[in-house]
């Protein structure tokens, strides 16, 4: 594998930025990687003998590649992804304890110091050739390490690695609907896929809905990392999509931006995104060693969101998976698409669905009386009354008429 990388001053941010083109051996597809920041903001500048470059993480190895070595650079401070999602104020509600994340991908390599004791693999995918998947549960999961400042979303959360491609990081339906099918029956909780593939609709929207029924939420890419040429047009047009897993059902599907809030120029297409995150010139370990690599595209921001989804769930352990889909989206930055916020998706207090209100029973009124009865009541009420009137009216004549011997008064 050759690397081209051509240093260029950015004056205006004060880091030294690498643009690298990765070109396989003779006979395997190329991939064009885009700009990326050699160190986080805030390193020193070109003149600055301190400065670092960190390697490019390839995209997929050619055929007689060797496998993707130790980087000997390392990040010391904060990549600008952790400031941009807000991840210091996040982590002190959630760290994502006691959640199993999936990653479905090139494999996760067990000898990352900042992964060490939390990584589980599943058949061979302990061995990661080529390191995205080792980047991706990097992004997602990594400890600080001493002397470096580059730190995963979800630094205490769990890895449950499950191989989605072969050694050269090609992927296949087989192999990705499998590793999701098999994450979900072990119990995680998020399952990440790192790859696009634009076939496999009926196996992996199957895939998707079988983790759905066991409660896992898939988060997957909307948009490849770059396009093989043989599947670009011949003006060099890119697919469109739709992309699979992100395009099934129930999945989340994710887009990348950079640190400039776009995406990279000549990034493929993505297709109808429901999130988007921190994407391009990301940085993140390799697969051995402390060191550290830097990549960009829309797999790494699906990581992002994969890794904030553990921290709702370590936090709200009753929302289910598609609670926390809804959560992410309705706290989401308003955007053209919506822009991914941790300590909103943590803090902000939303009403879960309430039991439908019945209405009262109406009252019921007697049937009205038969008012026969009531009119005789009445009847001799006043009868009874008007001969009480009349004898006390009798009792106050009759004695006064007797006293004037029945003889009407006489005038004075």
């Amino acid at each position: 594998m050759r690397l081209m990388r051509n240093v260029m001053k950015s004056r205006g941010a004060g880091c030294v930025l690498a643009i690298a083109v990765v070109l396989p051996a003779a006979g395997g597809p190329a991939f064009a990687l885009p700009a990326a920041p050699a160190a986080p903001s805030g390193s020193p500048d070109a003149g600055d003998p301190g400065a670092t470059l960190l390697p490019p993480l390839p995209v997929r190895l050619g055929e007689g590649s060797p496998c993707t070595g130790t980087s000997g650079q390392t990040a010391t401070g904060a990549a600008w992804s952790q400031t941009a999602l807000g991840l210091s104020r996040a982590q002190r509600i959630s760290r994502g304890d006691g959640v199993t994340v999936a990653v479905v991908d090139t494999g996760v390599s067990t000898g990352v110091p900042s992964l060490s004791g939390r990584v589980e693999a599943v058949d061979a995918a302990a061995d990661d050739c080529v390191g995205h998947g080792t980047f991706a549960a990097g992004l997602i999961a990594a400890a600080p390490e001493k002397g470096s400042g580059i730190a995963g979303v979800a630094p205490q959360a769990e890895i449950l690695a499950l191989p989605g491609t072969d050694d050269r990081g090609v992927p296949s339906v087989e192999r990705v609907a499998a590793g999701i099918r098999t994450a979900a029956d072990r119990g995680a909780q998020v399952i990440y896929v790192g790859q696009t593939l634009r076939t496999g609709k009926d196996e992996l929207t199957a895939a998707v809905a079988h983790a759905t029924r066991r409660d896992a939420l898939v988060v997957a890419p909307a948009a490849p990392d770059a396009v093989p040429r043989e599947e670009q047009g011949p003006d060099g047009e890119m697919p469109e999509g739709p992309y699979w897993p992100a395009a099934a059902p129930g999945a989340l599907a994710v887009v990348d931006f950079g640190p400039g809030g776009v995406r990279q120029k000549n990034a493929p297409p993505a297709h109808e995104p429901d999130l988007s995150a921190p994407g391009g010139e990301m940085v993140s370990v390799g697969p051995g060693g402390t060191g550290h690599y830097i990549g960009s595209g829309a797999s790494l921001a699906a990581a992002g969101v994969a890794g904030t989804a553990a921290l709702v769930r370590a936090y709200h352990p009753d929302l289910t998976a598609a609670e926390v889909t809804r959560r992410l989206l309705d706290t989401a930055y308003p955007s053209d698409t919506p822009r991914l916020d941790p300590y909103a998706a943590l803090s902000l207090v939303q009403e879960r669905a309430k039991p439908a209100v019945r209405a009262p029973a109406p009252v019921r009124m007697p049937a009205p009386a038969d008012p026969a009865p009531h009119i005789r009541s009445l009847t001799i009420a006043a009868v009874g009354l008007t001969t009480v009137l009349l004898l006390a009216a009798l009792a106050a004549v009759i004695p006064r008429g007797r006293t004037r011997n029945w003889r009407p008064p006489t005038a004075s």
